[in-house]
């Protein structure tokens, strides 16, 4: 049986990840057979937490250094369930040949819960086990532009303001500079259906 794909979309809050990574499950779904979308934190218990905590359901620490660290362990264990449970894990559905699509991966937790040198050795250290996806589509998107996108959301999570976008901004930059995996980097503000084309075209090739 011919492995599954394991595709992941980051980007900053209001980039449209989340619109890329549906185009392409329903996609795959029609062209190619089985697709699921899944995303981190994943809907199991540890990223059941996670969300909570992001909507200051349940509280941690009010100081954001130690707040980023505590999420950074909280991301890690959540990781590891979503690749590795037996019930939906995204190893079993690519070992089956399903194709999985994942909105946020480790490049978040590097992109978001470092503020130097040392938080990102520590948060490089609870992942560094973790499996390179297949393909990473990075969507490039201005902050002012996601704030924008952002304005009229009901409620925003701990992470969803113009200072800490601004700093989540320039650790994608330098993560993806370094990463030497595969990358496909694309302007968030083309229109979506072009960038989906684009996305699509890149992926095909991968199959």
């Amino acid at each position: 049986m011919k492995r599954g794909l394991f595709i992941v979309f980051e980007g900053i809050d209001g980039s449209g990840t989340s619109t890329q990574a549906t185009m392409l499950r329903d996609r795959f779904v029609q062209e190619e057979g089985s697709a699921v979308l899944t995303s981190e934190p994943s809907d199991g218990p540890v990223g059941t937490m996670i969300r909570q905590a992001m909507k200051g359901r349940i509280k941690f620490s009010s100081d954001s250094v130690a707040f980023d660290r505590q999420m950074a362990y909280l991301f890690a264990a959540d990781r590891f369930d979503h690749l590795n449970n037996e019930v939906d894990g995204v190893l079993r559905f690519v070992s089956k040949g399903t194709h999985v699509i994942c909105t946020r991966y480790f490049f978040s937790s590097y992109a978001y819960h470092c503020n130097d040198s040392e938080s990102l050795s520590f948060v490089k250290g609870l992942n560094e086990d973790f499996p390179n996806p297949d393909l990473a589509v990075y969507l490039k998107n201005p902050v002012q532009r996601s704030m924008q996108r952002m304005a009229n959301r009901s409620h925003k999570d701990a992470y969803e303001n113009e200072q800490k976008l601004t700093l989540v901004a320039n650790n994608y930059e330098c993560i993806f500079a370094e990463y030497n995996g595969p990358v496909l980097i694309l302007d968030a503000q083309e229109q979506p259906e072009v960038l989906h084309e684009k996305i699509y075209s890149h992926v095909r090739g991968l199959l």
